[in-house]
């Protein structure tokens, strides 16, 4: 790829985050009040939901079987066009049934648009450039859920919209800005072919082990860490918006921070702080009673996802360049056979003691610390986890 094109990729690369996260953003923010105020949703009820959404998650692999039709970039595209669909459509269906199928389709989307970004960020960056790169990507993400989620503030505390108005706007936007990133970039040609099969690799085995547990820890925190707040805490769509202003705020000015740092200790160093303050994050959702402390909980927690940009870096530097689209694929699967069990199996947990929900989470957060352990100083092809070779040392000058 010559460096305008390089140029190009990087920029589309940031678009294309920019347009999933102004129309998640929305859709997310607003899901545990517009489910219980309009839907009269329950615990379980919000377990059975997030099950049903992570069910297109699970079948990720699928994607590899769709690029022997068309090209990676334009299914992302597709993807990006059918979740703002999904989101527009959701304001008019507030029932239990009719939220769980515009989630379906939003959902779809969602997971067919991070598994191919997931490919051709990996395949369009540097391996040099790639921590401080997704570190970047992350801060104009999180900038641009800024402005979403002041958006919504905006029009439910001001102008006083309804839900089923701010659904439709961040759809109809969505769709726009889709149409518009088809007409502006290129079409850019993969450095290396990619494979159109399933596979897996005995030496990807700590990759595949990461990513299992970052999607059973991610479920935990985006059902029911936000659910706690709203059941327990009685917090409001005006305060659990001010509480995602502050996560993306803050990741503006992190995330990138965060990227250089991990291209300076190293994945395995930086999991494993994340994982270490993870499992103070949940210990303190098991007990905490204070709202105030809840929030500070929930803000921490979503500024420790950040780090987790060294599981992809960590696997772009053990891959094979033709693996790159496949891996996405069943990576994504891998990460949500617990995504599809969890929410509806600690929905029933939640039910009984929701505490115990947490200290799961804690667990799964010590696995994944044991699982960052096994990636070497100098991850490279054959020297993927701490015992495949000899460590490469550096003598002393």
């Amino acid at each position: 790829m010559d460096e305008i094109n390089a140029k190009k990729s990087k920029l589309a690369l940031i678009y294309m985050a920019v347009i999933m996260a102004i129309v998640f953003s929305v859709w997310n923010v607003m899901l545990n009040n517009f489910a219980i105020e309009r839907a009269a949703f329950t615990g379980s009820d919000m377990g059975d939901l997030h099950s049903v959404r992570e069910i297109p998650g699970f079948l990720a692999f699928t994607a590899v079987f769709i690029l022997i039709f068309i090209r990676e970039q334009t299914l992302a595209i597709l993807a990006l066009f059918l979740l703002s669909f999904g989101v527009l459509a959701t304001g008019y269906f507030p029932s239990k049934y009719g939220l769980i199928v515009t989630t379906l389709l939003m959902s779809i989307g969602f997971h067919y648009f991070e598994t191919i970004n997931s490919s051709l960020t990996l395949q369009w960056l540097p391996k040099k450039d790639a921590p401080a790169f997704l570190g970047k990507i992350i801060g104009y993400s999180s900038f641009a859920g800024l402005v979403a989620y002041g958006s919504v503030a905006l029009f439910t505390e001001v102008f006083h919209f309804d839900y089923v108005v701010i659904y439709t706007i961040a759809g109809i936007i969505g769709l726009a800005m889709v149409a518009h990133l088809w007409w502006l970039f290129p079409k850019f040609e993969s450095l290396v072919p990619q494979r159109k099969s399933l596979f897996l690799k005995k030496r990807y085995w700590v990759y595949y082990a990461l990513t299992f547990l970052k999607g059973a820890r991610r479920q935990i925190f985006m059902v029911f860490a936000a659910f706690l707040l709203v059941e327990k805490f009685d917090y409001t769509l005006a305060e659990v918006t001010t509480l995602f202003l502050i996560n993306k705020g803050a990741n503006i000015f992190v995330a990138p921070y965060i990227g250089k740092i991990i291209g300076k200790i190293g994945e395995s160093r930086a999991l494993s702080i994340e994982y270490v303050g993870l499992i103070g994050v949940f210990i303190g959702y098991a007990l905490v009673d204070d709202a105030m402390v809840a929030a500070a909980l929930y803000i921490l927690d979503h500024l420790f996802f950040a780090m987790a940009i060294g599981i992809k870096t960590y696997f772009q530097k053990i891959a094979d360049s033709e693996d790159m689209a496949a891996t996405a694929s069943v990576s994504f699967t891998i990460d949500h056979i617990a995504s599809v069990i969890i929410p509806v199996t600690f929905g029933y947990i939640w039910m009984y003691d929701p505490s115990l929900v947490f200290y799961l989470g804690a667990g799964f957060a010590v696995l994944s610390l044991i699982a960052s352990n096994m990636i070497p100083r100098m991850p490279e092809p054959g020297n993927e986890f701490v015992w495949s070779q000899k460590e490469k040392f550096t003598p002393l000058q």
